[in-house]
């Protein structure tokens, strides 16, 4: 199976939790999955940021991005989290390698605009391509992929994505069969319970009744993204639960949240023709 697996930045602040996703992201390709990881870092960011005397602003959710924190991105993103997860996994017993947009073009990206807001978001950008052969070389030598967020642009700069959103768009462009996002929450929450199963409608209700905010709702955006684009299955996590990347990769239920595409009244239809002709 081929599986994009985002990790929440928060979830790489102990070196115990990062060994431990590092040996299930190693059992996995060891038992013949093809993974992309892509790795946030928003918390450890934001830090860095501040004991560099630079603030954080933010629009949508997205970080604005002049060039000096465009930098401190390549260095924390690309650098200090990027190599720190990709070693773990190798020693761990699977090779790993650090990749960021630049190694062979592998991801692009265009700049980002926002309506309505002037001056526009900086060096933030979105997704517009993968470099799949490159994934592939590195697949068949049984070597796990470590993104870190960031994209190309046709300028020669460098753009900051959205760790969620960058996610969605690779599953879609490499064609993966399921989306697992590893968040510091048990799952997508309906006040203290865990909501087990959703389609694209229950998401759009999350959304306009405020049963869900911030980061979530940038990553259920995400998952709708995945979902028309082919993407199977979409799991919401809670990356802090024993062996929780397992289960989600499993076929069987897994803790979290399953994300599921929209049942089309045709492919209802459909399916219950079928069912009463074979009856």
């Amino acid at each position: 199976m081929r599986m994009v697996v985002k990790i929440a930045g928060a979830l790489l602040d102990s070196d115990e939790h990062v060994q431990g996703l590092a040996r299930q992201i190693a059992d996995l390709a060891r038992s013949g999955h093809e993974l992309l990881v892509i790795h946030g870092g928003g918390k450890i960011f934001t830090a860095t940021l501040a004991r560099m005397g630079i603030s954080s602003r933010f629009v949508g959710g997205l970080r604005v991005t002049d060039r000096e924190t465009r930098d401190a991105a390549i260095m924390v993103f690309a650098g200090l989290l990027n190599k720190k997860l990709a070693g773990a996994i190798s020693l761990a017993g699977q090779p790993a390698v650090g990749i960021s947009a630049t190694d062979a073009a592998c991801f692009l990206a265009e700049p980002m605009q926002v309506e309505g807001h002037e001056g526009g978001l900086g060096f933030v950008g979105y997704l517009t391509e993968v470099n799949i052969d490159f994934l592939r070389s590195l697949w068949r030598e049984g070597i796990v992929p470590v993104a870190s967020c960031m994209g190309l642009g046709a300028d020669g700069e460098l753009y900051n994505i959205n760790a969620d959103h960058m996610a969605a768009a690779a599953a879609e462009f490499i064609r993966a069969d399921r989306l697992i996002f590893l968040t510091d929450v048990a799952g997508v929450l309906d006040g203290d319970k865990v909501l087990r199963a959703l389609r694209g409608t229950d998401i759009e209700d999350l959304i306009r009744h405020n049963k869900v905010s911030g980061g979530m709702i940038l990553k259920l955006e995400a998952a709708k993204r995945a979902l028309s684009a082919g993407v199977a299955e979409v799991r919401i996590v809670g990356g802090l639960q024993p062996r929780a990347l397992l289960a989600a990769a499993g076929a069987g239920r897994c803790p979290g949240t399953r994300v599921l595409p929209v049942i089309r009244a045709a492919a209802r239809a459909g399916h219950a023709a079928a069912h009463g002709a074979a009856q």
